[in-house]
């Protein structure tokens, strides 16, 4: 387990260069739990993008595996969208991207952003909700990512495509564009990449750590998490490529296509409609929201917990080995 705080941000330099910056872990994991406070830049942050993810694209540059949270800047006054990822393999032509709307302003306050990765499933979590879950089946192949990953965190220019297509761009009167992350949570098995390829499997000394994981509070999707994550999608989600027909008419192998949640989205994947609502809540205290929200934030520090207990197991049995 690591935590600590840390500052990101892209600005301009003199002479009109751009500038961004980021973080990556000092080691490679092969699947872990990888979790962090993020508090995203405010005001206009048009096509800057923040990305919280884990990836192996400076070993593996044709072949390279990654899980992505970007988030993807902002108009004044309007809900922030946050886009998740699964890459395998160098599969970036089969992009499984899925957007959300944030159903909270992630400009005011701290919230969690977490990524869970076994050799069974890939889960992404908002302030310890789950938002979606990507189970590996025989079908996906090399699609499901394998390979040990580092742990990023940036802060770049994607005027190009990120707030609506492309539409609005950077800004850097408004700059420079800080993003904030704290009580960051780092529960792997450190791993060697060109070993493990080259001896065609994980790493022995990784299997109890992994069995540990999986078995956690953490991993374990239960019955009220499906739940809860079956309410955020209905709520909050605005694309998926699972119901994207143009791009893909047949569903990837790993989508699991639910019929009420398909009538709500257009051949492109796109919601039919715009969603209802009255905009990013700033303050629920003492309201049935502000309390839920607590009750979930409890919830987070369990998990918390949760992994601290398992990256000291996993430190005691190095110790006694």
């Amino acid at each position: 387990m690591e935590s600590g705080s840390v500052d990101s941000s892209i600005h301009r330099l003199r002479g009109g260069c751009r500038a961004g910056s980021g973080f990556i872990s000092s080691s490679m994991y092969q699947h872990g739990f990888f979790s962090a406070s993020i508090k995203l830049p405010s005001d206009y942050t048009a096509g800057v993008v923040v990305a919280f993810y884990t990836s192996n694209g400076d070993v593996f540059e044709k072949r390279h595996d990654e899980l992505d949270f970007e988030f993807l800047g902002n108009i004044r006054g309007k809900p922030w969208r946050v886009q998740t990822n699964v890459y395998g393999n160098g599969s970036v032509s089969r992009g499984r991207e899925e957007r959300y709307v944030l159903p909270f302003d992630p400009t005011t306050e701290f919230h969690r952003y977490s990524i869970l990765w076994t050799a069974a499933a890939v889960a992404f979590y908002v302030d310890d909700v789950p938002v979606r879950e990507v189970r590996r089946s025989a079908a996906m192949g090399g699609d499901f990512p394998s390979k040990p990953m580092s742990l990023y965190a940036t802060v770049w220019d994607a005027s190009t495509w990120a707030t609506s297509g492309g539409r609005y761009r950077v800004n850097y009167r408004y700059g420079p564009f800080v993003a904030s992350f704290t009580d960051l949570a780092l529960l792997g098995c450190p791993a060697d990449p060109i070993r493990m390829v080259a001896g065609g499997g994980r790493q022995a000394s990784c299997a109890a750590d992994e069995e540990a994981l999986r078995a956690s509070d953490v991993a374990v999707m239960t019955v009220e998490k499906q739940q809860a994550m079956r309410r955020f999608r209905e709520q909050n989600m605005v694309y998926s490529y699972c119901y994207d027909t143009l791009r893909y008419p047949a569903a990837l192998p790993e989508c699991d296509v639910v019929e009420s949640e398909r009538r709500r989205f257009k051949d492109s994947g796109h919601l039919r409609f715009a969603l209802r609502r009255r905009g990013p809540r700033r303050s629920s205290r003492g309201t049935a929201a502000g309390r839920a929200a607590a009750a979930a934030a409890a919830r987070a520090a369990a998990a918390s917990r949760a992994a601290a207990d398992l990256a000291a197991a996993a430190k005691k049995r190095a110790a006694d080995m």
